[in-house]
């Protein structure tokens, strides 16, 4: 479960530490063209199937109620989208990155209670991106989770992944801002 921290070099891209960090890393930056920037968005290619919502509903959000629960939707639906066995990864800009296995008791993760932010017990951080990108993904990134910090955006992608959370996404955060990458108010293409 060993972390790694990611330092800029030319071009905005992370210092590789670890063969399997920078395996996941270079598949998402493939998969993604994850593109950091503080003012050009979205930050990655947002593929089909997926959703991207707004934030800002989470902005007067007295006690941070609807923060909460929208880190138990994404966290539970991201844990049951995994086959037992199956791992997560965690993967936060500039941060420490993790590998999560779902499956396992949050007591025998070897994990602090919480990192950063807020998340439930085991994970080390929530998918709210608090300052930082937050990646959460499946191991074949198949689904997952994008928080972009400066759009103020939350895209999730993949069927099984928005089949589990997208009802209660849109009851959180309101109409989503875009689908498939096109923005959402536009008709699909004929």
């Amino acid at each position: 479960m060993e972390g790694r921290v990611h330092r800029p070099r030319p071009g905005g891209r992370p210092t590789r530490h670890r063969p399997e960090y920078t395996d996941v890393w270079d598949r998402f930056d493939a998969r993604f063209a994850f593109r950091p920037c503080v003012c050009e968005f979205p930050g990655i290619t947002e593929p089909a199937p997926s959703i991207t919502w707004s934030l800002d509903a989470l902005r007067d959000d007295p006690g941070e109620r609807n923060l909460d629960r929208l880190v138990d939707v994404v966290q539970d639906g991201l844990a049951a989208c995994c086959a037992p066995g199956e791992s997560l990864w965690l993967l936060d800009w500039q941060h420490t990155c993790h590998r999560l296995r779902p499956d396992v008791p949050e007591t025998d993760m070897f994990l602090p209670r919480v990192l950063e932010g807020r998340s439930r017990e085991g994970w080390p951080f929530g998918p709210y991106p608090d300052g930082d990108y937050h990646v959460f993904l499946a191991q074949d990134l198949r689904f997952g989770t994008f928080g972009h910090p400066w759009e103020h955006t939350f895209c999730v992608f993949g069927a099984q992944l928005l089949d589990a959370i997208e009802q209660d996404m849109q009851r959180l955060l309101g109409r989503p801002l875009r689908r498939d990458g096109a923005p959402a108010d536009r008709p699909a293409p004929r």
